[in-house]
């Protein structure tokens, strides 16, 4: 066997043809002997997605708080997550949530007469950042380095893409959106400095690409999209040679990866058949890569962050599930008003129920990543052991454009750094940039004193980076 003979690849290894470039997983074939892990200074760190869903919660609104539509009753481990809860969908995965109510993004709040009304079109940038942006139409925009950035920063620079961004929606970073706002506010959780926005992708096609298809030429890009076979017929050649090399788990955790890689592609390469089909589209303006499926694209994005960890290309993720003020349905939830609509349900307890079905599908997702986590083993734990998801909004109750008790969670194991099964309310006015605090304390960052409006840190996680 490899590690027997001290024979090992590079945890680094790509197999390359016709301009593809396929990183590999984890083997252990890529352990020297006599260690337990890579060599790497960065392999231990957690990876990172931090996920953002607009307009708030229906379990933010008074009746919603009331009746446990979010933040459940109990406290600690003490708690239940009752059937109207949008949490409901997270019950298998209790072991690994971390449930914080209670706190505040008054980052998103106006500051000036002249910024009453803006609160769609700040809330995205406050929701990583939790730093108030600077009013502007214009290429001026300030607001802060997002926790997502600041960890990619510091621990993703060894990585061949230190970070990626992915969104749902439609975008459109230049103009003006409203209110006297830059459409790169609403557009962007990822701020790699206060003025820099990061772009988001919202086509898999991209994303594919991006981590299948380094170095190749445009002609080769156009050779890969037009043919029916996959991006691994290029390498066949070079996955016959390496496994010879390989012990038979390896061989098999191999086969196993190349057959996500090929299935991710496929429904790619079906999609895009099907859209420019011509046949009517439930989105005319979508690249053919982008499911008119909400859930289809989303568990498409998902799989793609999951290949992306499992060959270790990028370590850190933001993800936009939604975009402010969109009028995008969801059928499948129970509900058959607009997104934004529904979200001003005017403090009627009846809608206010109605917008919840919407928040309990929107979470819905989320069981189909942590899955894909939890049965992706590296080494002797899995993925959902070393992976730290972040799910929520800088906004508390859409009615009222309200900035209070916003809706946040903390998911995953996080390499033993996050205590899970756990909810935590936040006292009276305690912004959510305290909790954000420790979780960049949690992801090695712990020489960061300060996060947005940080008044000190709320506790979520174990260990001696937490500063009591």
């Amino acid at each position: 066997m490899n590690i027997i003979t001290g024979k090992h690849i590079p945890r680094r290894t790509f197999l390359r043809g016709m301009g593809a470039a396929v990183a590999l997983p984890f083997l252990d074939a890529m352990v020297p002997a006599g260690r337990l892990r890579p060599g790497r200074a960065n392999a231990d760190r957690p990876r990172l997605v931090a996920i953002e869903q607009v307009h708030g919660a229906a379990g933010s609104t008074r009746f919603g708080s009331e009746e446990f539509l979010w933040a459940p009753e109990g406290l600690g481990r003490d708690f239940d997550l009752i059937p109207g809860s949008a949490l409901k969908p997270l019950e298998p995965f209790r072991e690994y949530l971390t449930i914080v109510s209670n706190a505040d993004a008054r980052m998103a709040e106006a500051y000036r007469p002249a910024e009453i009304g803006g609160d769609h079109f700040r809330s995205s940038a406050v929701y990583l950042t939790q730093s108030h942006p600077r009013q502007t139409e214009g290429s001026d925009v300030y607001v802060g380095t997002s926790l997502d950035q600041m960890y990619a920063q510091r621990y993703g620079q060894d990585s061949p893409i230190p970070s990626m961004q992915l969104c749902i929606e439609n975008i459109d970073q230049s103009g003006g959106c409203a209110y006297g706002y830059t459409c790169a506010y609403t557009d962007s959780i990822s701020w790699a400095s206060p003025t820099q926005p990061l772009p988001v992708i919202r086509d898999p096609r991209v994303v594919f690409q991006m981590l299948f298809g380094e170095g190749a030429t445009p002609e080769e890009r156009i050779a890969r999209s037009r043919a029916d076979g996959s991006v691994l017929d290029w390498i066949t050649g070079s996955i016959a040679h390496l496994k010879l090399d390989l012990a038979g788990p390896d061989q098999q955790r191999l086969e196993q990866y190349f057959q996500s890689v090929r299935e991710v592609e496929r429904r790619i390469q079906q999609v895009e058949a099907r859209n420019l089909s011509g046949e009517a589209r439930e989105l005319p303006e979508a690249p053919a890569g982008v499911p008119d499926s909400f859930a289809e694209h989303v568990k498409l994005m998902f799989d793609l962050q999951l290949l992306a960890f499992e060959s270790d290309l990028t370590r850190t993720f933001s993800f936009k599930m939604g975009r402010d003020v969109s009028g995008r349905t969801y059928p499948e939830s129970g509900s058959d008003r607009p997104f934004h609509p529904a979200s001003h349900h005017g403090d009627n307890p009846e809608r206010i129920l109605d917008f919840n079905l919407i928040n309990t599908y929107h979470v819905s997702m989320l069981p189909y990543f942590l899955e894909r986590l939890a049965t992706s083993i590296e080494g002797e734990s899995s993925l959902l052991d070393k992976t730290m998801v972040l799910y929520g909004s800088a906004m508390g109750d859409p009615n009222t454009h309200n900035h209070r008790r916003v809706p946040f969670l903390v998911m995953g194991g996080a390499n033993g750094r996050v205590e899970g099964n756990q909810h935590i309310k936040a006292p009276d006015g305690t912004p959510l940039a305290n909790a954000m605090l420790n979780v960049l304390h949690a992801l090695g960052l712990e020489d960061v004193q300060s996060f947005g409006d940080s008044t000190g840190e709320l506790v979520l996680s174990r260990g001696s980076f937490a500063t009591q």
